[in-house]
């Protein structure tokens, strides 16, 4: 019997330049880096992987370790194999990184491993992890940045107007740049703008640091506004203040992009310092440990909404119960990777996504474009 093995890991970087000039709460974003991988196997089947990560310094670490962690203990191996894979690399690793450049290649591994079963099996993702749903999931259009230098309230507006033309029935927006008093007047231009029933998101991109107080009196000026929840108020493993602000605001809490690994999250959640987690697929640890998380919280009953990377985060979304939503980035300016990937989600009439029909993730990297925006070489 033919047994099919792994032949070959490769990865790429690519980054590539905002179209707008971009801000949140702590920083501007003039480019979104991205981690490309490729297994390929002995019976001449594939999978791909992508994850996201910022800034433009050393934004090759990810293809660094999947070159130099990775491809050689994965060479010979059973593509099939996935939780013992995940097992073993998360393992090999265990003193070069737990969490960041080093999690979010065996992320990005991980994904290219699923994905290439599925395609194998001539499934899309959602169906090969098994459906919860079947045609379509719920999503919320994200924007509403600091664009400068001449960036004015009525961009904004007129940004969330043209995604509530686009059909999304729920928005997102960066909060923290700003005094409170100026993004209170924001928010409530754009609660006019989408209505009173809309879910209104907030993002805070660890606006507040240690800051409680400050937090909790910039929040007083946004309740009326009626937010569906306020994200990423804190420091990415500020758990404790986390939990004492979910006590202190009628806002739901939600925070979870930047943690890596199920353990992460289980603080989070006995802690009672999150009301939904956005796990990011390319954060996390992959598929693999994506799912795992979303049990964890269901056995808390903490519901899921991914961040980002809606194209693979679409598949997710449509395999666990009661997972909320799909992050999407309607102005392809915000979201670049739509540059490099033949992906395109169709909106639905009542605000969601179609489902992809095509095997495995759905999408293939655009060959010339990845040229042009790589820093390095498939290797």
């Amino acid at each position: 019997m033919f047994v099919v093995t792994i032949r070959s890991v490769q990865a790429r970087t690519v980054v590539i330049p905002m179209r707008r000039n971009v801000a949140f709460s702590t920083r501007a974003v003039p480019a979104r880096a991205y981690t490309l991988t490729r297994i390929e196997c002995t019976d001449d089947t594939y999978g791909i992987g992508i994850v996201q990560h910022g800034g433009s310094r050393f934004t090759t670490l990810p293809s660094d370790a999947i070159r130099g962690l990775f491809a050689k203990l994965l060479v010979g191996d059973d593509p099939y194999r996935v939780e013992g894979i995940w097992a073993d690399l998360y393992q090999d690793a265990l003193h070069s990184g737990r969490h960041g450049a080093v999690m979010r290649a065996l992320s990005a591994v991980d994904i290219a491993l699923w994905d290439r079963n599925a395609r194998a099996a001539g499934l899309p993702l959602w169906r090969y992890l098994g459906a919860a749903r079947t045609d379509s999931v719920p999503a919320y259009a994200s924007g509403g940045y600091y664009y400068g230098p001449d960036g004015t309230l009525d961009d904004l507006v007129a940004e969330v107007r043209a995604n509530v033309d686009r059909g999304y029935r729920a928005f997102k927006m960066k909060i923290g740049r700003e005094t409170p008093r100026l993004d209170a007047e924001r928010i409530r231009l754009v609660r006019e703008v989408i209505g009173d029933d809309a879910p209104l998101l907030l993002d805070a991109n660890n606006r507040w640091k240690d800051d409680l107080p400050a937090a909790v009196r910039a929040l007083r000026q946004f309740e009326r506004y009626d937010p569906y929840w306020i994200e990423e108020p804190f420091g990415v493993e500020d758990v404790a203040n986390h939990a004492r602000l979910k006590r202190q605001t009628s806002i739901p809490v939600a925070t979870g992009e930047l943690l890596g690994g199920r353990w992460s999250f289980q603080a989070l959640l006995l802690a009672d310092a999150a009301s939904v987690v956005n796990p990011d697929v390319g954060v996390c640890g992959g598929v693999t440990e994506f799912r795992k998380i979303a049990a964890t919280a269901a056995s808390f009953g903490v519901p899921v909404a991914p961040h980002s990377l809606e194209d693979i985060h679409v598949h997710l979304v449509a395999s666990i119960p009661g997972a909320l939503f799909v992050e999407c980035f309607p102005e392809e300016a915000l979201h670049p990777m739509k540059a490099v990937v033949d992906s395109s989600l169709e909106t639905t009439a009542d605000g969601g996504v179609r489902l992809p029909t095509r095997p495995g993730l759905g999408f293939e990297f655009i060959g010339q474009a990845v040229d042009r925006y790589a820093i390095d070489e498939w290797s």
